[in-house]
């Protein structure tokens, strides 16, 4: 009879422990589905603002190595207007200075 209750006690103390480490499992489960959700998707399409492109600029001095810069596709078109801006300031000037209008 002793032997009885005692497994019984055995099982019975089993069955909680198990329910409750599944309590755990759930909540860990859940957590780790909430960080998934609150990830940001990855940008696959290439021509979205937000995308990052990179490119490979070459170093001064030297044939083969090259910088890599990555930027979004909003800053690369920044930068390429501020330097077609840069390039038509410079062309302007110099024909000013070649017709002496100086």
């Amino acid at each position: 009879m002793k032997r009885v209750l005692l497994v019984s006690a055995i099982a019975t103390a089993a069955f909680t422990l198990s329910s409750a480490d599944q309590a755990d499992a759930a909540a860990f489960i859940d957590a780790s589905e909430v960080k998934k959700a609150d990830k940001p998707k990855k940008i696959t399409d290439r021509s979205h603002p937000d995308y990052v492109r990179c490119r490979n600029r070459p170093t001064m001095g030297s044939l083969a190595r090259k910088q890599r810069i990555c930027v979004t596709n909003r800053e690369w078109v920044v930068h390429n207007r501020k330097g077609n801006a840069q390039s038509r300031e410079f062309v302007e000037d110099m024909q000013a200075g070649m017709n002496g209008n100086n």
